[in-house]
């Protein structure tokens, strides 16, 4: 019997979860809705959110779970990357529950249990695949040989395809966070109405400062052209951004696939809950003989499921961390 209390702390979502040998009992996250008026996440105040969500979260988690302190087995938590004062939050309380109640601690890697989040519920994949993740800021693509080894083949060398999203939204007015509403625009539009660059980067790599940038243009010309241009082609500019996004995407990760020899295909990340990449992968996993891999969207964004599993493994193989461990906001994959 494993049973592990999960803490993600590494942005602005305070999360906790309880698995009970592999089997994710409760999953509880607090959005902190306080960064919407400043347009992005500001750190400080994602700090002082952690601070005052952590304990209602962890109860409620422990509670859902219909488990008592005394079941639990280990606390695993979110070392890194992410905001340091966010880290510092979870990892200390992560700490002290466990100096506490005299429990062994696990430190995981966010990345990494972005992707180990396909082995929640069935469907699980199988070893080796290859997983593309996206999210604010990362993009990556991940071949998965086992449950703790993971390689990066490809990343982006700037902005990762999560911040293109944002950034597009801010460009054209909408509010943070933007990337679901440039989802929800563009399932309205048209998204071939407007033609978007794709960049030119060797390999398995991703580049989207140049999209971005191209972007910035096209709103600034059509503007000064007819001032009511984005309010009468909002849908079929956010639905041509998303297809851009999407092919840049997928392309790259036929890429892997071809080079590879790799059928088996997952996403993750928050990016993953996106519909028009959703829809799109499942277009071209018939043309391509993939199977694929979606998480639920509770496990898309950051939460402490994906904490929690990615903990229970590292249990299984007596992978512990000591009392000495530290948050790293840019720890390595």
């Amino acid at each position: 019997m494993a049973t592990i209390l999960a803490i993600e702390s590494s942005c602005d979502e305070t999360s906790a979860s309880v698995c009970c040998n592999g089997k994710i009992l409760s999953n509880v996250i607090a959005t902190q809705a306080i960064h919407q008026k400043y347009g992005g996440v500001v750190p400080e105040l994602a700090s002082r959110a952690h601070q005052q969500n952590i304990i209602p979260v962890v109860q409620e988690a422990i509670a859902t779970a219909k488990i008592h302190k005394k079941d639990i087995n280990a606390v695993a938590f979110t070392r890194g990357p992410g905001l340091l004062g966010a880290l510092l939050v979870g990892t200390s309380f992560a700490k002290a529950f466990a100096l506490a109640n005299d429990l062994p601690l696990i430190d995981v890697n966010h990345m990494h249990a972005h992707v180990l989040a396909h082995f929640i519920d069935d469907p699980k994949p199988s070893f080796p695949f290859l997983c593309l993740t996206v999210s604010g800021g990362h993009t990556q693509i991940v071949l998965v040989k086992s449950h703790s080894d993971l390689q990066i083949i490809g990343q982006t060398s700037d902005d990762a395809a999560g911040e293109a999203f944002d950034k597009t939204a801010k460009i054209l007015g909408l509010p943070y966070p933007g990337g679901p509403l440039i989802d929800k625009y563009a399932q309205q539009g048209n998204p071939q109405a407007f033609s978007f660059p794709e960049p030119k980067v060797p390999g398995l790599d991703f580049s989207f400062s140049g999209l971005k940038t191209s972007i910035l243009y096209f709103v600034r010309d059509r503007q000064k052209e007819d001032p009511y241009f984005l309010q009468n082609n909002i849908a079929d500019i956010c639905a041509s951004v998303q297809h851009r996004i999407i092919t840049i995407l997928l392309n790259k990760l036929k890429l892997a696939s071809r080079q590879y020899n790799i059928k088996d295909i997952a996403i993750a990340g928050g990016v993953s809950a996106n519909s028009g990449l959703r829809s799109m992968l499942t277009s071209e996993a018939v043309k391509e003989g993939w199977q694929t891999f979606i998480p639920a969207f509770q496990y898309c964004t950051d939460n402490a499921g994906m904490i929690a599993i990615a903990g229970y493994y590292k249990y299984m193989n007596n992978d512990f961390a000591g009392q000495d461990v530290a948050p790293d906001p840019r720890i390595p994959f």
